[in-house]
């Protein structure tokens, strides 16, 4: 098409043979012509390619532009195996770059987030009881276990958007008593959270190299920005709970310090 609009250009007519280039050098080495040249000047040259592509110059111009073929061709790339739409109800149609491997991993990681909120609801119910009394305490598990239950489910949603299966594992039953002879119930208790919470932080490091190990950067950047930060946070929030709980001993100060819980959040309310 491109030779044919080249082939319909009025050229000048040129009389005398002097007008004209050299046959031998036809077209002309542009840039051997001066562009104030009248005898080149305006006029197009056009020459096929070995590669089927018309190549085209004016002699205005001392760089040639090359027409370059199509890269992308998506109607014959679409036909690899590996992004053909299933024909089985029974399998995802969404999957995509999403191993068995990493599949596994991530149902391993809802187990870990409904044991420890199953722990900490737990806890919840020990501080609650009449003869305990510790209303912030129990107000700070309960808000606890919500937390990893919904740390487990955004994970059951994304294990669904990439055409994963949920497996959902036993969960091993809590203690029921949670009181301790020497540190008191209160210490005890939080001691045992921030060692949950130093294990979770292991766990989402595992399923992390897991999704690297398998070229999964989706994966891999979705426990970053919704699980690492907050994980990293949840440490040093218990672990300065330790430290006050140590200070304050068994008796009075607990009751303090459960009180501080109690209305935390009560202020920016």
């Amino acid at each position: 098409m491109f030779l044919e609009a080249i082939s319909s250009l009025s050229l000048p007519s040129l009389h005398s043979s002097s007008n004209l280039p050299n046959s031998s050098s036809f077209p002309p080495n542009l840039s051997s012509v001066p562009a104030s040249s009248s005898a080149f000047s305006g006029q197009i040259w056009g020459k096929k390619r070995d590669n089927g592509f018309a190549a085209a110059m004016s002699t205005n111009e001392t760089v040639a532009q090359p027409l370059t073929g199509v890269m992308f061709q998506p109607f014959e790339e679409v036909k690899k195996d590996e992004l053909m739409v299933p024909i089985t109800p029974d399998t995802s149609f969404a999957r995509h770059k999403y191993s068995k491997e990493c599949e596994s991993a991530v149902n391993e990681q809802i187990n870990v987030e409904y044991c420890v909120s199953y722990v900490y609801h737990a806890l919840y119910a020990y501080f609650d009881r009449d003869n305990v009394g510790l209303k912030g305490l129990a107000k700070f598990f309960k808000e606890s276990s919500l937390e990893e239950r919904e740390h487990a489910e955004k994970l059951m949603e994304y294990q669904n958007k990439r055409g994963g299966k949920v497996k959902l594992h036993a969960l091993q039953m809590p203690p029921t008593e949670f009181d301790h002879a020497e540190k008191g119930d209160a210490l005890h208790a939080m001691e045992l959270v921030l060692s949950l919470e130093k294990l979770t932080n292991e766990k989402l490091l595992k399923l992390h190299s897991v999704a690297d190990s398998n070229n999964d950067p989706q994966l891999a950047d979705f426990v970053e920005s919704e699980y690492l930060e907050e994980q990293v946070e949840a440490i040093k929030k218990v672990s300065e709970y330790v430290a006050q709980l140590r200070r304050v001993g068994k008796g009075h100060g607990v009751w303090h310090f459960d009180q501080m819980l109690l209305h935390e959040g009560d202020a920016a309310a």
